[in-house]
């Protein structure tokens, strides 16, 4: 076998040619990845009411059964909103709400009584739907579509608490995504449990908690009456804007930037976990309803 004066045979020179081509080949189809994810686009729905939550903090059931209805019609465009709430789910057989049910800011009652109004409507029945927050992983599992639901607060480990942290407890370990401030948190979407069943995430900002200090922080000062909710098919985007709303209301209140945890997860959802869009310029944002101060 003949040597080059640099002292590779022929047989190297072959097999690194045949790297290099490898190489190229999966830098490009990264490349491709890349380019075809920055062009990707979400749509999310921010409708408000004004008359949503009373001066005493209140939430009213007509307005949100209003601004439900309202926000499922614009983000699907079927031709009302039951149809809207039928193409969502299709044929499922059996249709789990995953909500939440911190003491200090659940998921409202007003909200859930809607979602099950109206897959009531559509035909399916109270045997066919399951709801609950912290036994998710048993309860949930055999479901074949989820609707994500839950308030939007600020958050210890993960700066905020949004539609991807409301999966949390699909994970048969929930402190294994702690770490990094939560940075792989949307790896819970891909378990079996979860992965590619959820229709529509709802993020509820009736009434957020926009800071505090601490594991659990609650703090009745901290929180407003937004009076919105956000509508998404993408847990990421929903969760970005909430993000930025949180930060915005900080600012306005605290009259300085005041971080949280950083969200990382929110960035991390889409460039490491592929879940959805959290470049705020390519989510598409529709505005529905009261517009005083709606600071995003």
């Amino acid at each position: 076998m003949s040597r080059s004066d640099s002292g590779m045979t022929r047989r190297d020179f072959i097999r690194l040619a045949a790297y290099a081509a490898v190489g190229t080949a999966v830098g490009a189809e990264a490349l491709g990845a890349e380019a075809a994810a920055s062009t990707q686009r979400s749509r999310v729905v921010l409708v408000r009411g004004e008359n949503a939550v009373t001066g005493s903090g209140k939430i009213d059931a007509d307005a949100v059964r209003r601004m439900l209805d309202r926000g499922v019609w614009d983000l699907v465009g079927a031709e009302n909103p039951v149809a809207s709430w039928r193409q969502l789910v299709g044929d499922a057989k059996l249709v789990g709400i995953k909500t939440n049910v911190w003491g200090n800011l659940p998921t409202p009652k007003e909200v859930e009584d809607v979602i099950e109004q109206r897959l009531g409507d559509i035909g399916i029945g109270e045997d066919r739907i399951r709801k609950t927050d912290r036994d998710a992983r048993r309860k949930l599992a055999d479901c074949d579509v989820l609707i994500n639901a839950r308030p939007l607060r600020s958050h210890h480990w993960s700066g905020i608490g949004g539609c991807i942290k409301n999966y949390i407890t699909f994970a048969p370990r929930p402190g294994v995504y702690h770490p990094n401030a939560c940075a792989d948190l949307a790896a819970v979407w891909s378990l079996p449990e979860a992965k590619g069943k959820t229709r529509l995430n709802i993020l509820v900002a009736l009434t957020p908690l926009f800071y505090g200090r601490g594991p659990h922080h609650w703090d009745r000062r901290y929180v407003w009456p937004y009076r919105g909710i956000f509508f998404s098919r993408d847990p990421v985007a929903v969760d970005a804007l909430g993000a930025q709303l949180l930060a915005a209301k900080r600012r306005r209140e605290l009259g300085e930037d005041k971080p949280l945890t950083p969200t990382t997860h929110i960035r991390m959802a889409e460039v490491r976990h592929n879940l959805g869009v959290a470049d705020l310029k390519r989510i598409d944002l529709v505005k529905v309803g009261w517009e005083k101060d709606a600071l995003i």
